[in-house]
């Protein structure tokens, strides 16, 4: 890949204006005689107590009442306290997962696990983490720059760092969950741990998909494996061993393909003419990216539900206080640029390259971690890393190689982002819905998301203010107009620029003034394509072209959203919060609603006459039957389901439009199908692959789609929870999927193959094992008494196997699919309160 060499843009021509103010007068009069009268103070709104961060006199209390399904409702006087709550319920829910996380943020795996995530296999996978997050350096960062961060975040991170090591130490062995209970690597915790899991976590989307690459990259002629530490006999033989065999590609930005839908209503659009907001994230249902339910007051100055990521401590990532709900979607926009170097051919070192006719160096970073290579015996292992202004140099053989002319460095927004907690917990006690704008400008912490936003007076808000870089005019125009880039942007995915010229470099994230967003009274939704069409009737657009495409054809989910809107209010025109929650929850799908008659009429016309694939004939009448009968619905009960489902798999591959995409109508086209050749073999197709999973074609939704867990040793429980809902490729909005990669954990899972790379269903499972999609899933309406929410957490909200509450709210939506009430008020809590703990420090 070679770049032209671009010239670099004149300065830009500053405008300014001066203005003169001038005082004038035309007597003499001094005024000496008029009695002055001293001025009466402006009577204004007292000034707000601020919460109190820390604990008075050190001693944490906090209050935690449990009621139906988990769910933990944490009082305290102090964010601290609070914290403290909440990290005490988390941990006796999910200490396994953040031990887990700690460990690999910390660089740590290796020296627990070993070199290879596969034993033995030379994946050599805990190696790349341990020294790719060693070459970010969140350790470093963390360490740093803790105490220089807020009172409040500060103070949050000691307290649930207080409580997790609470739960860790007064619980007994044999009561905590035995996937990590008495495991070496699950100790105490501190602040600093805690930081660097949540600068980790910051990066997910940008450079903590380029471990690999940082691994692998090394001057021309230069190696990139690791060396002992202590040469001695044994060492090297261990370290020989552990010669790697990596396989590195272009990374994905979205490896976990991280999803929601997320609405604001408002007055305009709902019956009471007051706020309400849908929230449905698609999230892993395993892993460090599970939501957790619950509820923290400090009286007086934050009241507020909802769900959080794993590890936030003690702010809701969504959810709602008495004012204002919000949630959010993973954000289209990219976090990183990564830099095409000029290297000075002078150097035969490739040590130093070319930034506006400057030599520049290439800077060396010594770095060292343990590596267990048997029980209880660990070697050290020292590796060098490659840093420039830019950022950690990376390597992608045969797409972005280090040579003896150019090299590749990467720059992440998110490489540190220090806002995360005092961004959340800004958005948790706003008391207004211009409070909940001024914490996205006095803060840029949402880091990958999009936000929609309702206010109890009937105001709706969006913004993508995830940590988007801040390109220069320069960029952008060439960016938007060179063809080069353009080109290379398409192919590998993400923004390549060159690194030789300063203007193409980023100070900073894009500020708030320049996001993207949307105010008003009417609508905003999003379902993951981009901000452009967040209001149908006012589209977005901004000139940076780092937050996604514009005039684009929107994927289907995206068009069920806005169809929902647009036309399925009530019969006043208006939404109800039951409407609403019937919309999330009611399974269609559009592609079916666009293309089935069509469908149906191709497969009846070519009756039992055989469609030929690749030389086998194959029958496809029976599967024509079994749709014929279907309900348009992926509900448990509904028959044949799956057939349209692996029909809109082959669908994908190759769409057959009747109608194609038309920027008049853009969530309505493309649309029709084209009775043709092509979709009789897509149809063959899909009846192939269900007949090679063994299912039958009239099967009911319900004994094809399941929900099955984990037993601790990772082997599949045996116990299948029927399970209702679509998937992205028919169109779906209440989106489930089989995700059969990592979850970002160690923890053993199961996990079954698929038939082919085409579809998701198993022969092993007989059908589709559900471990993705909608999470936490939420209603908020507010009303003349306040706000009201149903919800629920798909996976529930223990992993401990004997917890009541490990499969409540699963098997709950198992039944049908429904959302729970969401107790806020002291009245609900307390008219199901289940168990209530007094933790103090003293």
């Amino acid at each position: 890949m070679k770049f032209i060499q671009l010239n670099p843009a004149k300065s830009l021509v500053a405008l300014s204006v001066t203005a003169l103010l001038t005082a004038c007068g035309g007597n003499d009069n001094d005024f000496d005689n008029v009695q002055q009268v001293e001025p009466i103070p402006p009577v204004g709104e007292p000034t707000p107590t601020p919460i109190p961060s820390f604990a008075a006199n050190g001693e944490l209390e906090a209050e935690i009442r449990w009621t139906t399904y988990g769910v933990p409702h944490v009082k305290a006087d102090s964010l601290e306290s609070m914290a403290y709550g909440v990290g005490y319920a988390f941990a006796r829910d999910n200490m396994c997962v953040l031990a887990d996380q700690i460990v690999k943020y910390n660089s740590q795996r290796a020296r627990f696990f070993g070199p290879d995530r596969v034993p033995g296999s030379g994946d050599s996978e805990h190696l790349i983490n341990d020294f790719g997050y060693l070459t970010l350096g969140v350790r470093e960062l963390a360490e740093e720059n803790l105490p220089r961060m807020s009172a409040n975040s500060r103070a949050m991170f000691q307290g649930y760092t207080a409580g997790y090591n609470r739960y860790l130490n007064e619980t007994p062995v044999e009561d905590q969950d035995p996937q990590c209970a008495g495991q070496p690597w699950v100790t105490d915790i501190d602040s600093v741990d805690l930081l660097t899991y949540s600068l980790g976590v910051a990066l997910l989307p940008g450079a903590s998909n380029f471990l690999g690459p940082m691994f692998l990259a090394a001057p021309d002629g230069v190696s990139y494996l690791p060396t002992p530490a202590a040469a001695t006999p044994a060492a090297v033989a261990s370290a020989l061993s552990m010669t790697p065999s990596i396989d590195v590609d272009v990374p994905d930005r979205n490896p976990q393909d991280m999803g929601s839908n997320g609405w604001g209503l408002g007055s305009d659009k709902t019956t009471n003419g007051r706020g309400l907001v849908l929230g449905n994230p698609h999230f892993p249902h395993t892993g460090n990216l599970r939501f957790w339910n619950f509820h923290t007051q400090v009286p007086g100055h934050l009241n507020v539900t909802g769900s959080s990521l794993m590890g936030l401590p003690g702010a809701v990532n969504i959810g709602f206080n008495e004012n204002v709900a919000w949630t959010h979607t993973f954000s289209t926009a990219e976090h990183f640029v990564v830099y095409q170097l000029t290297l000075d051919g002078d150097d035969e070192a490739g040590l130093t390259h070319i930034v506006d006719g400057n030599r520049r160096t290439i800077y060396e970073k010594e770095m060292q971690i343990d590596v267990a290579v048997a029980p209880g015996q660990t070697i050290k292992l020292n590796k060098t890393a490659y840093f420039t202004n830019y950022g950690p140099m990376i390597e992608v053989p045969g797409n972005f190689d280090w040579n003896d002319t150019n090299a590749f460095a990467i720059k992440d927004a998110n490489l540190p982002n220090f806002d995360i907690v005092d961004h959340w917990l800004a958005m948790n006690m706003a008391t207004s819905m211009d409070e909940f704008k001024q914490a996205f400008k006095d803060y840029d912490g949402v880091i990958f998301n999009n936000t929609m936003a309702a206010s109890s007076d009937g105001q709706v808000f969006y913004i993508d203010d995830s940590t988007v870089p801040n390109l220069t005019d320069v960029a952008i125009e060439q960016l938007t107009s060179n063809p080069l880039l353009i080109q290379t942007k398409a192919a590998a995915g993400f923004t390549v620029l060159p690194g030789n010229i300063s203007q193409f470099d980023f100070d900073g994230p894009v500020p708030y003034e320049e996001a993207p967003k949307y105010e008003g009274t009417d609508s905003v939704q999003n379902s993951n394509d981009s901000y452009w069409l967040t209001n149908l009737s006012s589209p977005i657009r901004v000139a940076n072209p780092m937050y996604g495409n514009v005039d684009n054809q929107q994927s289907l989910r995206s068009r069920m959203g806005q169809k929902f809107i647009e036309n399925e209010a009530g019969s006043d025109g208006t939404f109800t919060a039951e409407e609403v929650e019937a919309l999330l929850l009611n399974n269609r799908s559009y592609l079916a609603e666009d293309v089935l008659p069509s469908l149906l009429e191709a497969c009846t016309t070519q009756g039992d006459t055989p469609v030929n694939v690749d030389g086998t004939d194959v029958d496809i009448s029976q599967a024509c039957n079994a749709l014929a009968v279907w309900d348009g619905a992926m509900n448990t009960a509904s028959t044949g389901a799956h057939v349209f489902r692996e029909f809109a798999f082959q669908f994908r591959r190759a769409p057959q439009w009747e109608v194609p995409f038309s920027l008049e109508a853009p969530v309505t086209t493309p649309t029709g199908l084209l009775q043709n050749d092509t979709t009789l073999e897509q149809f063959a197709r899909a009846v192939q692959v269900i007949e090679a999973a063994g299912v039958a074609f009239d099967a009911e939704f319900g004994d094809v789609q399941f929900v099955e867990r984990s037993l601790p040793n990772g082997a599949p429980s045996g116990e299948k929870l029927p399970w209702g809902g679509a998937h992205n490729v028919e169109g779906g909005f209440n989106v489930f999927d089989t995700i059969t990669g990592r979850d970002e954990t160690l923890l053993p899972r199961h996990q079954y193959a698929r038939v082919n790379n085409s579809t998701i269903m198993s022969a092993e499972a007989q059908g589709y094992h559900i471990n993705y999609g909608t999470s936490w899933a939420m209603v908020i309406s507010f009303t003349d008494e306040g706000p009201e929410g149903r919800g629920i957490l798909t996976y529930s909200q223990s992993r401990l196997a004997d917890s009541e509450h490990y499969l409540d709210q699963t098997r709950l939506y198992s039944q049908q699919p429904t959302l729970r009430d969401i107790y806020f008020t002291e009245e609900d809590i307390a008219a199901n309160v289940i168990e209530t703990v007094t933790l103090s420090s003293e």
